[in-house]
């Protein structure tokens, strides 16, 4: 099979609305390295946007999915139940932050994670409205697209979307917003735009992925909490991209001195089968009456097998970390760069959940041309990079947790010639 033409096939078969980044195509894949169909090697940095913090194809996660597949592949948990999925609702309820009785209930999807944590939240408040923040990214369902704070590409075209959605400014130095200017934000809201007493939850990413992987400053997450408990809001921390050792710590929200009431997970809970989770308080999880919550797929027990596996590895492994150790070193390595490259206005991320972010030398103007000439000159050099922010000029770091010396220290040459040329370009 040749990369070109795959991809008229792909053109004539599937619509233009998936975009699609990488003009290759998959063969196969082993830890950070990826290799097309006409052989050529890649190192990912992507990791299935931080879907593989275990790498591709671990060999336990393998393993666990090699022994389930001689089980049962399907009988869907809410008509013949099976006990791995109580183990590992057992197992989140343990390692998610929050010092009360919790439950969790699986998922698919981080989208169908948000829309059942809403649902929960309005279930056990009686309320309706919801608050997000300006650069969240929560999914592409209708809610999830309601939620998130980004237009293009997410939310053109396909209005109307779900009332009773608010959103307030995230807290953005760099971008002149304060911790003060947001919660002062929210706190208007409740002025102008809704009683709080029809809140039923605030959501927000402990570090906003797509939005451009800005950490929220532990004041504003104090703050957050506090406008909760005044006014019997819900707290949701959105930990579809944060979970998992990535910022490290297993969860992002361990950073902080409160807890959530829910938290949704995805993305690397099953080392990249399908698999997501709502955890929480056992009281607020409750809420939602027999039959309310689930999904013919929810809880696959492949996918189940694979997410115990992944726990086991993070512990095993300490990849939270490897997780730290590798990102002081990427960051490092960034900071060393930016006084021959004044396109750096930013270094930025807990753990390995890195940044760069990129402004027109001697400015405050975003600079989204270079940040993609950045991802063009890597991607030709074999290093898979991804754009986020809302003015698409930052480049994330995604390497899985799990990445070979050789290949990071690789990785990190092909960064800064890909830097290089393209500020000469």
């Amino acid at each position: 099979m040749q990369n070109e033409a795959l991809l008229q096939r792909k053109n004539n078969a599937t619509p233009r609305g998936v975009g699609v980044m990488c003009p290759f195509y998959a063969d196969t894949a082993l830890n950070a390295e990826l290799w097309d169909v006409e052989g050529r090697r890649y190192i990912d940095f992507a990791a299935g946007i931080a879907v593989l913090n275990t790498g591709h194809r671990h060999p336990k996660v393998m393993a666990a999915v090699r022994e389930q597949l001689d089980r049962f592949t399907h009988t869907c948990w809410q008509v013949v139940p099976y006990p791995s999925y109580v183990e590992l609702a057992e197992q989140l309820n343990r390692l998610a932050p929050g010092d009360f009785q919790k439950k969790a209930s699986l998922f698919s999807t981080g989208a169908e994670a948000v829309e059942n944590a809403i649902k929960i939240a309005r279930a056990f408040t009686g309320r309706a409205a919801v608050i997000a923040f300006s650069g969240s990214f929560h999914g592409r369902t209708m809610m999830g697209m309601a939620l998130t704070g980004k237009v293009a590409p997410y939310k053109v075209g396909f209005g109307p979307f779900p009332g009773e959605v608010y959103h307030a400014p995230y807290p953005n130095t760099l971008h002149g917003v304060t911790t003060t200017n947001a919660l002062d934000s929210v706190r208007a809201l409740f002025k102008t735009d809704v009683d709080p007493l029809r809140v039923a939850a605030i959501i927000f990413e402990p570090v906003q992925g797509e939005g451009g992987f800005y950490e929220a400053p532990a004041d504003f997450v104090k703050g957050l909490r506090d406008i909760c408990d005044q006014h019997g809001i819900l707290l949701i921390a959105d930990e579809v991209q944060t979970g998992f050792a990535r910022t490290g710590k297993l969860f992002a929200m361990q950073h902080h001195a409160v807890a959530a009431d829910l938290t949704t997970v995805a993305k690397s809970l099953a080392g990249g089968l399908p698999l997501s989770g709502v955890i929480g308080r056992a009281d607020v999880m409750d809420a939602a009456a027999p039959g309310g919550l689930g999904g013919t797929y929810a809880g696959n027990p492949l996918s189940v097998a694979a997410a115990l596996a992944v726990l086991d590895v993070i512990e095993s492994e300490n990849l939270c970390e490897r997780a730290t150790q590798l990102g002081n070193r990427l960051k490092s390595h960034l900071t060393s760069m930016r006084e021959s490259l004044p396109h750096i206005a930013e270094i930025r991320g807990p753990g390995a959940m890195i940044a760069a972010e990129f402004f027109e030398p001697g400015t405050l103007i975003p600079d989204a041309d270079f940040a993609k000439r950045f991802q063009a000159r890597a991607l030709e050099l074999g290093l898979i990079l991804l754009v986020c922010g809302v003015h698409s000029n930052v480049i994330r770091f995604l390497f899985p947790l799990t990445i070979e010396e050789a290949v990071f220290e690789e990785a990190l040459v092909l960064i800064e010639t890909a830097m290089k040329d393209a500020a000469a370009a």
